[in-house]
């Protein structure tokens, strides 16, 4: 048997969930609980005789709360959190604004200056191989240009005027002067020939290696001058002859020398060398 504890009507009905007059959930009965319920007559009101029989009005469910939570907390805010997502998408933003503002332009830069070196290397690469063709026929030309310069020279007779060849000659003594003072080897390499074979004042022979490689730069000698010059011109080959006066540290010093000279690759070359103090 079930009862409505708000109206107190019983029914036997097990199928009835529910007070078919107030919708009251039923409640099902003990049958030691069961009591002879009298329905009240139309017009009076029922009083049930014991303590019992009173059942409290019906209370919908309250809302399901979590254990340990309590329904009068107050609620938290939301909006610290918005604003803190807020701030976070903020920042990431900006940063990726600075890192593009700074990488990108080295980026393009970085794609123009490879382009631009691409380019320039391709053109300098056109550029080499036009200058390397032409350096190549040039230096054909040149080879050629020598070739004949030099036959040239070496069909090119020597000078047969005395005065031409003692003028030479005399440039030749002032150069060589020069060089000997200046320790100038490369310009003494020129004046020598190879098979050079000369004696000093001490009347040591030496060779144009030794010469070359004994010679040293000499500050005493103020100045130098030539005197009493004579050629003696015998096709190919010529003696000039005269004295040398030099002036070291104040004090006069004159010295009497031959050169020997032969016309090689169209021009003069020393061969030997005699020097002797003036008496």
């Amino acid at each position: 048997m079930k009862r409505c504890p708000t109206c107190n009507k019983t029914f036997t009905d097990r199928n009835l969930s529910f007070c078919i007059d107030d919708g009251t959930p039923l409640l099902t009965m003990d049958s030691s609980d069961e009591v002879t319920l009298v329905s009240p007559s139309p017009g009076q009101d029922f009083r049930p005789d014991s303590e019992q029989t009173r059942v409290p009005p019906y209370e919908p469910p309250r809302s399901y709360v979590p254990p340990g939570s309590s329904p009068d907390q107050p609620k938290r805010k939301a909006w610290p959190w918005v604003l803190g997502i807020f701030g976070v998408l903020l920042l990431l933003l900006v940063g990726m604004g600075i890192a593009a503002a700074i990488f990108v332009p080295k980026l393009i830069s970085e794609a123009v200056n490879t382009n631009s070196n691409t380019n320039a290397n391709s053109s300098r690469s056109g550029n080499r191989n036009e200058r390397g063709n032409s350096n190549w026929n040039s230096q054909n030309s040149n080879a050629v240009d020598n070739e004949n310069d030099n036959s040239d020279a070496d069909e090119a007779e020597p000078p047969t005027d005395p005065e031409l060849v003692l003028s030479q000659l005399t440039d030749i003594e002032h150069e060589w002067t020069a060089a000997n003072i200046n320790a100038d080897k490369k310009k003494l390499n020129l004046i020598l020939a190879d098979d050079y074979a000369g004696s000093d004042a001490q009347g040591k022979t030496q060779g144009k290696a030794e010469y070359l490689r004994t010679v040293r730069r000499d500050t005493t000698i103020q100045k130098w001058d030539f005197e009493d010059l004579k050629v003696d011109l015998k096709g190919d080959r010529a003696a000039l002859s005269g004295v040398i006066r030099l002036q070291i540290n104040d004090k006069p010093a004159a010295f009497n020398f031959t050169d020997k000279f032969v016309w090689r690759d169209g021009r003069w070359q020393a061969i030997g060398s005699e020097v002797s103090p003036v008496k």
